[in-house]
């Protein structure tokens, strides 16, 4: 399966809480930190519920 790497770009400092449990159950702590994942409709789901906060990238 296809990976795909996600980078937090943004603070999560005055978001909504969802917006802040998506980050932390994609496993993002600070800005500047980079995970990957494999490409599954979950995870794009949960990326483009923070995509302003988060950078993406095939990897």
């Amino acid at each position: 399966m296809a990976k795909i790497r996600v980078k937090q770009v943004r603070s999560s400092i005055k978001r909504p809480q969802n917006q802040k449990r998506t980050l932390e159950a994609l496993g993002l702590r600070k800005i500047g930190h980079v995970v990957e994942h494999d490409n599954t409709p979950t995870i794009i789901g949960m990326i483009n519920k923070v995509k302003h906060l988060v950078s993406t990238e095939e990897a």
